[in-house]
């Protein structure tokens, strides 16, 4: 069977010794306190299940959004322009540092939770969070998904672990030259009135 989504439910713990052997006959296990939890434990596990959930989410699917009336389309668009997380704004401390050093940075600011990026034809605001894109005036949702040869995500940076980093100042090159883009599919959503 494929699933197109699939939902998450409570996170308990339990101790290890809990662990059951399958067919086992056992009285039902009590999870744990947060209190009785080791704090590293802790942390990393919810770690996980922050990248699992961050990952898989269906606002990170910059195509999701073009699906009109499907059931999940208001989760996704709150989620591409949402306030931004810790890992967001970190994203956000970085490119502040790295945007100076690149040829295209006077076409660049920040405003609030984008990148805003001027283009010949428009201007592109790139939320720092999902990445995703919108074409000004008129906040038109542009979308740009990575292609077969797309290497944004093997570009090193200085933020190791955070592709979003490397998509985000991708999309930020394609668009401050948005008069050179090939690609027909981005073409057909710039030009469109």
């Amino acid at each position: 069977m494929v699933y197109l989504t699939i939902g998450t439910g409570q996170v308990r713990f339990y101790p290890i010794e809990a662990k059951r052997k399958k067919f086992e006959v056992r009285p039902p296990v009590r999870a744990m306190q947060l209190s009785e939890l080791p704090p590293v434990v802790f942390s990393e596990v919810m770690r996980d299940i922050d990248l699992f959930v961050g990952v898989t989410s269906i606002g990170a699917d910059p195509a999701w959004g073009t699906e009109h009336g499907d059931a999940h389309a208001e989760y996704w668009h709150r989620f591409a322009n949402a306030e931004l997380s810790t890992a967001a704004e970190n994203r956000k401390t970085v490119l502040e540092s790295l945007i100076p050093k690149l040829s295209i940075h006077d076409r660049c600011r920040f405003s609030g939770r984008y990148l805003v990026v001027r283009g010949e034809s428009h201007e592109y605001k790139i939320h720092l969070g999902s990445g995703n894109v919108l074409i000004e005036p008129g906040s038109r949702y542009l979308c740009i998904v990575r292609g077969a040869g797309d290497s944004a995500s093997r570009v090193p940076l200085p933020f190791e672990g955070d592709s979003m980093l490397s998509i985000i100042l991708s999309k930020a090159i394609l668009l401050a030259n948005d008069k050179t883009i090939k690609d027909q599919t981005i073409v057909r959503q710039i030009r469109a009135t």
